[in-house]
């Protein structure tokens, strides 16, 4: 069952790394503005571009520090030609200081994560999920609360909604539901019927991380039905963008059913086959 307290772990780490990838946007942004270039826009990860930055700014920072016992304070701080001030030299500390706190938490969560079997036994073997992946994985879904494969889907969002689309935030797609206001009285509102924090991990990190995997095979499965999709009359008019979303939800789904099937048997519940197969007679490969 799924526990609080690695839930809080993994949702710690991803805001200290969340609180990093600002900062580290922020400095690139401001050494960039110091250059006369245009400020890049907002992002949720670090380009390629602001990495070498950073990487450069690093470099100075240790060049900088080197040989000195403690941080120096602003009236004696004498810059170099790339962090010029003290304001630039505390700020890519603090990105330091970030970079080691989430390294550091990324490994606590390897060590707890040994002793959940359904890492040990599956997903540690899964190639394209490592110890980042797999805490969301243990810490977000719950084996003995799904019964079935498409609810694992359903919470994740990769459902699909009643106008035949895939899950989203569209208003056809928002369903009613109960909540208790301040004055303790019972309302409703509509909502969506997904964890968006899981979808966002599934669909755009998960995905993109079996691509990279070498002989990944949720990667295969991507490109195998990618390939079907662009020689498919009912797909092939669909952008490049369009059928590649498709293929990454069609690969992460095909994780979640064997995640399905390796969590229950491990916990010794009942395993039951998803709904194109058991009432279907339909075979994936």
């Amino acid at each position: 069952m799924r526990n609080e307290n690695i839930r809080s772990l993994v949702r710690g780490a991803y805001d200290v790394q969340k609180l990093r990838i600002q900062t580290g946007n922020r400095i690139v942004a401001n050494f960039k503005a110091k250059l006369g270039q245009e400020p890049q826009k907002k992002e949720q990860t670090i380009s390629a571009e602001g990495k070498l930055i950073l990487n450069q700014l690093r470099d100075h920072y240790t060049k900088l520090m080197d040989g000195l016992k403690t941080f120096p304070r602003q009236k004696n701080y004498k810059g170099d030609e790339v962090i010029s001030d003290f304001t630039e030299l505390c700020l890519v500390r603090q990105y330091i200081g970030l970079e080691s706190e989430e390294n550091e938490h990324f490994r606590l969560l390897g060590s707890v994560l040994k002793g959940y079997p359904i890492y040990t036994d599956f997903l540690e073997d899964v190639k394209g999920i490592g110890p980042a992946m797999a805490g969301v994985i243990v810490s977000e879904f719950d084996p003995h609360k799904a019964k079935y494969p498409s609810s694992f889907w359903k919470y994740a969002g990769l459902d699909v909604g009643e106008n035949g689309q895939g899950r989203s935030r569209k208003k056809e797609h928002l369903i009613e539901t109960e909540y208790v206001d301040k004055d303790g009285e019972v309302k409703t509102k509509m909502g969506i019927t997904f964890n968006p924090w899981l979808k966002t991990k599934l669909v755009g990190v998960l995905g993109s991380s079996f691509l990279r995997a070498k002989d990944s095979y949720y990667g295969d499965c991507y490109y195998s039905y990618k390939s079907r999709l662009e020689n498919h009359p009912e797909h092939i008019e669909k952008s490049k963008g369009h059928r590649h979303n498709m293929a990454t939800r069609y690969a992460v789904k095909r994780f979640l059913v064997d995640l399905h099937i390796a969590w229950r048997k491990i916990e010794g519940l009942p395993v039951s086959s998803e709904y194109s197969e058991g009432k279907l007679g339909m075979k994936h490969g």
